[in-house]
């Protein structure tokens, strides 16, 4: 059976990564012109890539690239739902309003396991809004304000609708 990679711990997930590190240009001086300090990480499995160059440490790009390649696989690799008797997985109903102290913001490594479920939900409903707000039990504004608390979460699912001819969400 195939792991989940956003359940994987971080040596876990690069076990199934392909690691490269290369010379990144701009500002920094010469010392980051002439390390091998940024670092690009392909997921094999789903071919999600995710890189960072920002700091001189190989070691911090690493962490960042790890950290972007988790948000990569939750925006863009769907599953399927079961919306007969559908309740919302923990990891989703973790970044619903009212979650209260468990509730946790985008650019978290945990906010996107349930990030990943609402794109899966709303796809399944095909992204109509009432639909997928009505079995999370929440208000449309409610999840309008979710989705469009996170940019990257934002511009999926409205590169999503445009290709099915709906509006964007604002």
């Amino acid at each position: 059976m195939i792991r989940d990679p956003l359940t994987l711990s971080d040596e876990e997930l690069l076990q199934g990564c392909v690691v490269e590190t290369f010379r990144a240009s701009g500002p920094g001086g010469q010392h980051r012109n002439k390390t091998e300090s940024a670092v690009r990480i392909r997921h094999v499995e789903t071919g999600c890539v995710a890189q960072a160059y920002e700091s001189r440490s190989q070691h911090e790009n690493r962490v960042r690239a790890l950290e972007r390649l988790r948000a990569r696989i939750a925006l863009e690799v769907r599953r399927a739902v079961e919306l007969t008797g559908y309740t919302p997985p923990p990891e989703l109903r973790a970044i619903l309003p009212g979650a209260g102290s468990q509730r946790v913001k985008g650019r978290n490594a945990s906010f996107w396991p349930g990030a990943r479920a609402l794109l899966d939900l709303l796809v399944a409903d095909e992204l109509a809004m009432a639909p997928a707000a009505a079995r999370l039990g929440l208000s449309t504004g409610q999840l309008s304000r979710l989705i469009t608390g996170e940019p990257e979460l934002l511009r999926v699912v409205n590169d999503l609708r445009a290709g099915r001819g709906l509006h964007p969400l604002r």
